[in-house]
């Protein structure tokens, strides 16, 4: 198997990872505050990390000033705004409907790279992202009546507004130019995620009575941790440094399509022809690109 390949692989891998923290977030915010939720993630994230660090690499490596500022900024984006914004939007609207927003990820992403990265996506690259897209809107025509929420319009504007610091979040890797391993970096990113919601996450501890949380919660927020902080954020780095911007741009399409049909699994709502259409155009355009 190719280095291409394997970044492809580890690139849809933490799309899927990603897609799953809509469903994990819907659950998760009903039983904790947003703040606390996420302080207690990095924390169990860091608890992960950071002796496989030590052990395998021997402590974190030397980096800039300028380096350990992207990566400040990169947290900032991804960790902590992509999450308040993403799981307030949870509060208001239906996790499948969070996932149709999140579809817009893949032709935002690639906007991005094109006009701060100067990475303009070729012919074949460009109708990926097209197919992707089209995708999206077959998906975004049909809304269950079930999966709405109590007030979807602020509830999608706050989940565009996390897609669009997801978007930043997955570029600015770009930016570092130390030769980073994915562990170190998510270590790094870990390590600022808790920074930034530590001080609100304080505050909530104190007004949560923990003994309400149900088994479930704890198991979400575990899960949250492991798998959506620790191994999403090493897949992804894994492959981020071994494609173009605009081509990893297209693999965050498989997030809305893993939301989707994690929610029907998991929550149970109902998906119709125009969803599986819709989520055959998205994995179209990732075929298109990995050829």
């Amino acid at each position: 198997m190719s280095k291409t390949t394997i970044a492809y692989v580890n690139l849809s891998l933490a799309m899927v990872l990603v897609g799953s923290s809509v469903v994990a977030g819907k659950i998760m915010v009903m039983e904790l505050p947003v703040f606390l939720a996420s302080g207690l993630r990095f924390i169990l994230a860091l608890a992960i990390l950071v002796p496989v660090v030590l052990l395998r690499e021997g402590g974190l490596p030397r980096i800039s000033r300028r380096s350990w500022l992207m990566m400040g900024v990169q947290s900032l984006c991804g960790s902590f705004l992509f999450t308040v914004f993403l799981l307030y939007g949870l509060t208001m609207t239906g996790p499948a409907s969070a996932g149709i927003v999140t579809s817009t990820t893949p032709a935002c992403m690639g906007i991005m790279a094109w006009l701060f990265l100067g990475d303009r996506p070729s012919r074949k690259t460009g109708l990926g992202i097209v197919l992707s897209v089209l995708g999206v809107a077959v998906i975004n025509l049909v809304q269950s009546g079930g999966g709405v929420g109590s007030n979807p319009v602020p509830g999608n504007l706050l989940v565009l507004g996390a897609v669009v610091f997801e978007s930043l979040f997955l570029l600015i890797r770009k930016t570092v130019p130390e030769p980073l391993s994915p562990l170190a970096v998510s270590t790094i990113i870990s390590l600022f995620g808790l920074l930034w919601f530590l001080p609100m996450g304080a505050v909530e501890a104190l007004q949560t009575d923990f003994t309400a949380i149900t088994a479930t919660g704890w198991l979400v927020v575990a899960y949250y941790g492991a798998a959506v902080t620790v191994l999403a954020y090493v897949f992804w780095f894994a492959g981020i440094t071994r494609v173009p911007p605009s081509t990893a741009g297209v693999f965050t399409a498989v997030m809305p399509v893993s939301a989707l049909v994690l929610s029907a699994l998991v929550l149970g709502e109902p998906i119709g022809w125009q969803q599986l259409t819709g989520c055959a155009c998205v994995l179209g355009g990732i075929v298109l690109i990995s050829r």
